[in-house]
């Protein structure tokens, strides 16, 4: 999984969005499973969302707090390796995918081991990291639930917070049962598909590799710049199995993770377990400053990851998707992601934080199709708890595509053609008179032959996606002529 400039983000090989989302509409039971889950935990974070009288408040705390974290991310990311050096830990920095993933092996050979365990990261998978390790001999094993369920399967996560969405619990029991054994325990004879069941069969396949496991592989979902302090969030109790047991912690952030101050922390820690699952607080809630003798892993390398963010930051509107907390709100309530899926965003990040974080990593002629993967119903920002506006960011990358497309051609396209003639036509009165005419004379003409639905030739592009409307008798111009003008008269 690489993109040009060994950046990850996308999986090489992925079709287009609309190639892919067209796949994705005629799987029925994809379609079951998403509405129910989506709907699920939209419901959730509506009633505990309503429950606090400053939710909106806290969400405009929160975008001030990104944005001014933003402007002055280099002094906190020197701040954050300070504090992080003197509580005992060491930073790296990692420019892209390539350099994040040598540092990691590189740290996995020096303590002798081949075998780590992860806790759920987006950092981890955009790299492709659990890849890049099975290259280098060492076994990666994800204790997730969710993502336990896509590693079993050989899948790919959809979702940003439910990275198994797309299956149902009659599918992943018939999966626990033909797989774990290949990874370690396996599933119990007769294992039905009850969710404790299901739960209790990871918990039991897991456990060894708790106990025996010398190294640990994490994201972050914060690190706070003045005391170093790093923070997972969760709701499974595997992730804070991973920060205690194993003697060699490695967390792999994107510098876009860091907060000022523990205060700042404060609003994220309310925004982010209701915007995400819909709970009041995470059940698990995890924070670690450094090492400390005698109490969790004795070396903690925290790798801060750029990998496009830098080039992000750069654009003044386009960097808004750098505050993004990774709650997923945004997919729960989006009519694309509902219908289609994350797979078929070919991304790590899908729905429509990935429409807009994507391109921008990869650059947009890597991920064209998706900045276009969105009605710009808003319903998106009204959902972020952090105020980023998705439909702007959207509308600037469909504009940057444009560009980028009439960058490479040396003759303009149909399109470009069709918008002069346009303007042409609209800018003199004679010529727009003529052309309704002949629109109505050719619409009514297609219309008898019942072809009125696709156009002919090269507008079929734009007929095969949009309905074309039977163009009226008149035009309003000859109504108006037929009517009103002769009552001005009259007066």
């Amino acid at each position: 999984m690489s993109t040009p400039g060994d950046r990850g983000v996308v999986w090489l090989g992925s079709p287009s969005f609309p190639d892919a989302a067209r796949e994705a509409l005629k799987d029925t039971q994809l379609r079951a499973n998403l509405a129910r889950a989506t709907s699920t935990i939209r419901d959730k974070r509506l009633a505990v969302a309503s429950e606090l009288d400053d939710w909106e408040e806290l969400r405009t705390s929160a975008a001030a707090i990104k944005r001014r974290t933003a402007r002055h991310l280099d002094h906190y990311l020197v701040q954050l390796e300070e504090s992080v050096t003197a509580a005992g830990g060491t930073v790296h920095w990692a420019s892209d995918a390539a350099e994040a993933n040598r540092i990691v092996t590189d740290l996995v050979r020096a303590t002798g081991e081949r075998e780590v365990v992860k806790i759920k990261s987006m950092a981890t998978q955009e790299i492709g990291l659990n890849e890049h390790l099975a290259d280098a001999g060492i076994t990666a094993y994800e204790t997730d639930l969710a993502e336990l369920i896509v590693q079993l399967g050989d899948d790919r996560p959809s979702h940003i917070l439910v990275p198994a969405i797309h299956k149902n619990r009659t599918e992943i029991r018939d999966l626990f049962a033909a797989e774990m054994g290949h990874w370690g325990e396996p599933a119990p004879d007769g294992l039905g598909d009850e969710p404790a069941e299901l739960a209790e069969a990871a918990r039991r396949h897991l456990r060894q590799k708790f106990l025996t496991a010398k190294v640990a592989v994490s994201g972050a979902n914060f690190a706070v710049a003045d005391s170093g302090t790093i923070v997972v969030v969760e709701s499974e109790g595997n992730g804070r199995m991973c920060l205690t047991l194993p003697q060699t912690l490695i967390t792999v952030m994107g510098i876009e993770k860091v907060v000022p101050t523990w205060s700042d922390l404060e609003v994220f820690l309310q925004l982010l377990p209701r915007s995400s699952t819909g709970e009041r607080m995470n059940p698990y809630t995890s924070t670690w400053t450094g090492t400390t003798d005698g109490d969790g892993p004795s070396a903690f390398h925290l790798v801060l990851l750029d990998n496009g963010r830098t080039d992000t930051l750069a654009d003044t509107v386009g960097r808004q998707a750098l505050a993004c907390i990774r709650c997923s709100a945004c997919l729960n309530v989006c009519p694309v992601f509902e219908r289609t899926g994350g797979h078929a965003y070919g991304s790590v990040y899908p729905g429509p934080i990935g429409a807009v974080l994507t391109p921008q990593l990869v650059g947009v002629e890597n991920a064209a199709s998706l900045p276009f993967a969105s009605t710009l119903c808003g319903a998106c920002y009204d959902a972020c708890p952090v105020k980023i506006d998705i439909p702007e960011v959207l509308a600037h990358l469909r504009a940057e595509v444009v560009e980028a497309e009439r960058a490479d051609r040396r003759a303009p396209t149909p399109e470009a053609l069709a918008m002069k003639a346009a303007a042409t036509v609209l800018d003199s009165p004679a010529l727009l008179g003529a052309a309704q005419k002949a629109a109505s004379l050719g619409g009514r003409a297609l219309a008898r032959r019942g072809r009125i639905g696709r156009l002919p030739g090269p507008l079929r592009g734009w007929s095969d996606t949009r309905d074309t409307p039977v163009p009226p008798a008149e035009s309003f111009r000859t109504w108006w002529r037929k009517n009103r003008s002769q009552n001005e008269g009259e007066r």
